[in-house]
């Protein structure tokens, strides 16, 4: 049962007056934003704008964490919307709970930069990370919605490159299918207070610019998942992503990589980033004891 906090959440979400039939990028973004200041950042949090290999970027580093160890933040927002500003919040709560700073990663949004930009954006970011001497194994790459299916398509494209990965990688409720034929985006569309398919299926159509909705790099459960590190995917059972989550965990496995898969039971889309909800904090928690048990060493 979700918490009361999370069920007035989700109801205030559900009475949120309809969208327009067809808003503007500009709009888009302007609501996302507004959003930022549901999820400040933690007490004492440190912030500092940094230029990674020419892709804008900001350490946040979280009461009692270091700059020894990092995570690669990739923000959620469908490849359109959502930034640095978004996020702060959640990353900050990440790197307290890890222990590790968080470089949150402003890549270049669609449908100004179409695929593969944010991918491009993302390698660049991690092999500037690499550049800083931090090892591999002390780096996390992260990610929530359409940044969680860019997680993974970054570390299949490091891969594939041959570059060293990293310890871990975290996904909140990943967005792995733009093609959009998992069963729960329609099954679940009733009982999802955020994520429909007529918005969704806009933003896919503005990252690929005609380009093939199920390239591995776009839609990583299309893409081999051998060799990749441990992944966490937490997802609420109330999305009608569910099943991009299910089956990037699936494809993963099959790939032989160790994947831990937590949903959590009538939750919403990245409910992480609401850190006023009690399941926020104890997700990223968990989230945090994971990336902080992986890059250790």
């Amino acid at each position: 049962m979700p918490s009361p906090e999370a069920e007035q959440l989700a109801a205030m979400f559900r009475a949120a007056p309809a969208p327009l039939e067809s808003p503007s990028v500009e709009q888009l973004r302007a609501n996302m934003e507004s959003m930022a200041v549901l999820g400040g950042p933690e007490p004492g949090t440190v912030s500092e704008p940094v230029d990674a290999a020419g892709v804008p970027a900001e350490w946040i580093t979280g009461p009692g964490a270091s700059r020894d160890r990092a995570i690669l933040y990739l923000h959620g927002g469908g490849y359109v919307i959502g930034s640095i500003a978004t996020h702060r919040g959640v990353v900050s709560r990440l790197s307290a709970a890890s222990g590790a700073a968080g470089l949150a990663l402003d890549y270049r949004l669609a449908p100004e930069h179409p695929f593969p930009a944010a991918v491009e954006d993302a390698v660049a970011a991690y092999r500037w990370l690499l550049g800083q001497g931090i090892a591999p194994g002390r780096i996390a790459i992260a990610g929530d919605s359409a940044g969680g299916g860019l997680t993974v398509a970054a570390l299949v494209a490091l891969r594939d490159a041959g570059d060293p990965l990293p310890a871990c990688a975290v996904t909140f409720s990943p967005w792995a299918d733009l093609a959009l034929e998992g069963a729960s985006m329609d099954e679940r569309d009733a009982i999802d207070p955020m994520v429909h398919r007529p918005g969704i299926q806009q933003m896919a159509d503005w990252y690929l610019a005609g380009q093939d909705p199920r390239h591995p790099l776009a839609s990583p459960i299309h893409a081999d998942l051998a060799g990749l590190p441990p992944l966490l995917i937490q997802v609420g059972t109330a999305e009608t992503l569910y099943d991009d989550a299910v089956r990037l965990a699936i494809r993963a496995i099959e790939g032989g990589t160790a994947v831990t898969f937590e949903p959590w039971r009538d939750l919403f889309h990245v409910f992480q980033l609401f850190g006023m909800l009690p399941e926020a904090q104890e997700a990223v928690r968990a989230a945090g004891a994971f990336i902080a048990r992986y890059t250790a060493g």
